[in-house]
């Protein structure tokens, strides 16, 4: 009986440790393990998205804030940046299946929360009002009114801020972007809603559009550093630590104005005084 028990129990032992064993094979890698193992920083790049992202087609260089950032989270783990092309919209599956480790500029919306992880905000995004000239507002309550035509391109965070904020003014929600400036440059709406990033450079490059304005109360949207979702933290926290340095010194908003300068044509003395990055 005492062989038989012992038997037993040593074939216990056998079973929890493999069991263990094979849930400890199972662990994926975290990001930060791969990337100090690799030295190597995967993140997400888009072609045209400035001031964003930006590829030159002759050398292969990506230029923007989002390159920027990327470098200098590099050199701060002691890794060289890895760019891998994707979309705004296939950037959460490439988070998801391990195809990069960082996406800058994503913004941390409820959905994506649920499958990713984000750093802490990298800077605020000002809404703004693009409006067709001699069309006066100074608040989004002077907006919010049925005889005003307001486009936005349908399913983005300007399609949200106008649903939250301007229930009674008629809101056209159009495919993208572009098709929202069309909509307002031919004279079917009043204005669109834009973050600031995207109206400055629109107006650099096509001025008899509208007009900026920031009405008030001035609303922003948070634009982060998308992470996978793990267990480990690492990752998520040295990120954190990093930003609050770059942040410290002032480098976010010397990075997004020098590109907006550089890719978008857009000077800092565009930016009116209560922007603030």
């Amino acid at each position: 009986m005492t062989t038989k028990r012992a038997i037993l129990r040593t074939l216990l032992a056998l079973t929890s440790a493999c069991t263990l064993t094979l849930s400890v094979a199972q662990e994926p890698e975290s990001s930060m393990t791969r990337v100090q193992r690799t030295k190597v920083l995967r993140v997400g790049a888009i072609a045209g998205a400035i001031p964003y992202f930006s590829k030159d087609l002759v050398s292969g260089k990506w230029e923007g804030f989002g390159p920027d950032f990327s470098e200098s989270l590099a050199k701060k783990f002691g890794a060289k940046v890895e760019y891998v092309e994707t979309t705004w919209g296939n950037a959460v599956l490439d988070l998801q299946s391990n195809k990069i480790d960082a996406m800058f500029g994503m913004a941390p919306t409820p959905a994506r929360k649920e499958v990713v992880n984000f750093s802490d905000t990298l800077f605020d995004n000002t809404y703004t009002a693009v409006c067709k000239k001699g069309f006066p507002t100074k608040s989004w309550e002077q907006l919010n009114a049925p005889e005003n035509k307001i486009v936005v391109d349908v399913g983005s965070s300007h399609d949200q801020l106008a649903t939250r904020i301007l229930p009674k003014a008629d809101v056209q929600r159009l495919e993208n972007s572009g098709s929202a400036t069309l909509a307002l440059q031919a004279g079917r709406a009043d204005c669109q809603i834009l973050v600031i990033l995207l109206a400055q450079p629109l107006l650099a490059k096509r001025a008899n559009v509208g007009v900026m304005q920031i009405p008030t109360p001035i609303y922003t949207a948070p634009v982060s550093i998308g992470l996978r979702k793990e267990a480990d933290p690492a990752m998520q926290t040295a990120v954190n630590a990093w930003l609050g340095e770059v942040r410290a010194k002032g480098e976010v908003r010397s990075v997004i104005l020098k590109n907006m300068e550089k890719l978008a044509g857009v000077p800092a003395s565009a930016f009116p005084s209560e922007i603030k990055f």
